[in-house]
């Protein structure tokens, strides 16, 4: 917080940081705040969208700003309307979003709902986790949890201190395959070869998209199961860090156990404002799967080589080993 800000905070006897976790933030201009709207995977009512715009004009500049982790936000409100603005907010089942050291609102794509690309129902699944979660105090920093439907991954779970992704495994039915090859020619991995009139999967480079199970005209390739890809430690700002992949095909009741038992982690592990991936970065990846992971039952993911069919370019994990620590 810079000394203008602090010096306004002692003038007006008020906490801008026990305000801000209360998803009231402090603007450069004097006595506004920016209020944050609780829209967890960016799902607004048009009841919400009136009420929003009711607020926004008659206690701000009437302006609305999208974040980038799709919540609705009202800037220039005078700290003196937040009694009014949570009344009005508590009238319609609505609330303001929390910042600061907690389990913030996740965020998710449209999923399986309505986009022809989903694989998981997102939007289910993180309206059940901010139900559950949301405001737990991590005692450390902040922790932002996402959902992708599918390997396409707008909701960027590689960024997230817990990300999960749709991921789907494909299974051959040989008898009704017609060895027409469009599965093969799909495949954006090329971990689909033909072999005596029968593609054949390479697991090692198959990132579960099911790209070939949409192509098959005759339904031969077909979905043998289908979950969630967990990832762990990712940060964007500005010394951005992307997730390690840390279990597949999750089921919807494994992602909570996940969840609680990694903050439970990360509350005994981290040190002061460290966020997870941090954390990970100095203990090792390996602890934090022995801790968590396999005491879970999960189909975990050990090995640097098992994680390459998920990795993007770049220099992803050019500078840390197999376990996560830095070498």
């Amino acid at each position: 917080m810079s000394q203008q800000l602090r010096r306004e905070a002692r003038r007006l006897k008020l906490d801008f940081d026990v305000l801000k976790s209360g998803g009231f933030i402090k603007q450069t201009q004097e006595n506004l705040f920016t209020v944050r709207l609780r829209c967890p995977g960016g799902k607004v009512s048009s009841q919400q969208l009136h009420k929003a715009a009711e607020i926004a004009e008659k206690y701000g500049r009437g302006e609305i700003h999208n974040s980038f982790r799709q919540s609705l936000e009202i800037p220039y409100v005078h700290y003196q309307y937040f009694d009014a603005i949570a009344a009005e907010l508590k009238e319609i089942n609505w609330s303001v979003a929390s910042c600061g050291p907690r389990i913030r609102v996740p965020t998710a794509c449209a999923g399986c709902t309505w986009n022809p690309n989903g694989l998981m129902d997102t939007q289910s699944m993180c309206l059940e986790v901010d139900k559950r979660y949301f405001g737990t105090a991590t005692t450390h920093h902040k922790f932002k949890i996402s959902f992708s439907g599918c390997p396409i991954d707008c909701a960027r779970t590689r960024e997230m201190d817990l990300g999960f992704q749709g991921i789907v495994e494909p299974e051959l039915d040989a008898e009704l395959c017609n060895a027409c090859g469009l599965c093969v020619a799909a495949c954006e991995e090329k971990a689909l070869i033909m072999v005596n009139d029968l593609p054949v999967r390479d697991i090692s480079k198959c990132n579960n998209c099911g790209d070939c199970i949409k192509v098959c005209p005759v339904n031969a390739m077909i979905a043998e199961r289908k979950g969630w890809l967990a990832r762990l430690g990712g940060k964007h700002g500005k010394h951005p860090m992307y997730a390690y992949e840390i279990a597949q095909f999750v089921t919807d009741e494994q992602c909570c156990s996940l969840i609680e038992k990694t903050m439970a982690w990360y509350q005994a592990n981290a040190v002061g404002r460290e966020r997870i991936g941090g954390t990970i970065a100095r203990l090792g990846l390996t602890k934090y799967l022995d801790e968590v992971v396999k005491p879970l039952g999960l189909e975990v993911i050990e090995r640097a080589e098992e994680r390459r069919r998920f990795w993007t370019g770049g220099n992803f994990y050019l500078e840390t080993g197999n376990d996560g620590a830095k070498e």
